[in-house]
């Protein structure tokens, strides 16, 4: 059976009929975006692998027990469960959240800066910036940022992860983009 051409829910399906191969399809398809979420939420590559597997153990947990109930959204699942994780850890070890971005890749984008011409010196120094600018945001706007940038969720998807309303996860973005806005401007700096 061909497995790389069905959807999330035929291979959550084709998996608790016994395919083992589809479920390594699933995790392939998302590991990306699940392990740059649990990475930019713990800032600690070891601890971020060790979540993932975790959560990857829970998901394979819950669709064998025939707990997880199909609504054409694994992926945002599957982030609510990372996030989860995350958080638990957080509340054992009672460290603050913070947010590194890996190499300050596409968080630019949100403050419209395009890709700087060959100077790798300078696009390095300018994503520093970037990440360090995300890093001094209050943890909610940060963890929008994350979870729209990186795990590529919707508002929607947000606000049920996080338990707020559509509007409050659309204003957490409009404050983080208005507070990096004005750091940008307050410090006279220019990201191209």
């Amino acid at each position: 059976m061909q497995f790389i051409n069905l959807t999330d829910a035929e291979l959550v399906h084709a998996y608790q009929q016994g395919h083992e191969q589809a479920l390594s399809v699933l995790i392939n398809r998302h590991k990306d975006k699940v392990y740059t979420t649990l990475f930019m939420l713990v800032k600690d590559k070891y601890l971020a692998e060790d979540l993932f597997q975790d959560t990857f153990l829970k998901i394979v947990k819950t669709i064998k027990d025939g707990r997880y109930s199909e609504q054409g959204k694994f992926l945002p699942w599957a982030v609510r469960v990372a996030r989860n994780l995350c958080m638990d850890h957080f509340r054992r070890t009672k460290m603050q959240v913070a947010v590194t971005l890996p190499d300050g890749q596409d968080i630019s984008t949100l403050m419209g800066t395009s890709e700087l011409a060959s100077d790798g010196l300078e696009r390095r120094q300018v994503h520093e910036c970037v990440r360090k600018m995300v890093e001094d945001l209050p943890d909610e706007q940060r963890e929008v940022i994350v979870l729209r940038v990186y795990a590529d969720l919707s508002f929607k998807e947000i606000s049920d992860l996080t338990g707020v309303s559509i509007n409050t996860a659309l204003g957490r973005m409009r404050y983080a983009l208005i507070n990096l806005r004005k750091v940008v401007a307050d410090k006279q700096l220019v990201l191209r």
